[in-house]
């Protein structure tokens, strides 16, 4: 389904992006360049890139990031828009936590809470996660406590 921009009031969001197959920190700039290109959003910034093991995951070490977006397009279309641009990176999904060329998730929809069976924001794992948090800190300082931070100290994450 391709998302269409709507004559609606720009709402802030946050994307988490990741992958660890192939060129991975070209797939994600790529990433970050087609969303810049989506109708309807709005690259506003992008964290530096972090290098970090896989969680929950096995193969090579992931490559990740967080972007901010300012976007007209409803949760479910950016979602929609999300999934196109990692179908075109050549995602597959064959079993959950798969290595992955390229995984963007949807963080945060400007105050939303949503709980579909499709779509659920605040992303329900994301402060359990250095690889989220250290890149959203870096971009969104305030979303992010100290508390939650300290919390996945003891994950391993560094700038690339």
């Amino acid at each position: 389904m391709k998302a269409l921009a709507v004559d609606r009031a720009e709402v802030t969001a946050f994307v988490a992006l990741g992958a660890n197959l192939g060129h991975a920190a070209q797939a994600l700039r790529d990433a970050l360049t087609a969303l810049g290109d989506t109708p309807g959003v709005r690259l506003v910034q992008a964290s530096r890139l972090y290098r970090t093991a896989p969680v929950q995951s096995t193969g090579p070490d992931y490559v990740n990031a967080v972007a901010e977006v300012s976007t007209t397009l409803t949760a479910p279309a950016l979602l929609d828009a999300l999934q196109a641009i990692e179908d075109g990176a050549g995602r597959q999904r064959p079993y959950r936590n798969a290595p992955r060329t390229l995984d963007l998730d949807l963080l945060l929809y400007g105050s939303a809470r949503i709980d579909s069976p499709r779509l659920t924001v605040p992303h329900p794992r994301m402060a359990q996660r250095a690889f989220v948090l250290v890149p959203l800190a870096e971009i969104a300082r305030a979303l992010v406590s100290a508390g939650q931070l300290a919390a996945v100290a003891d994950q391993t994450i560094e700038k690339i």
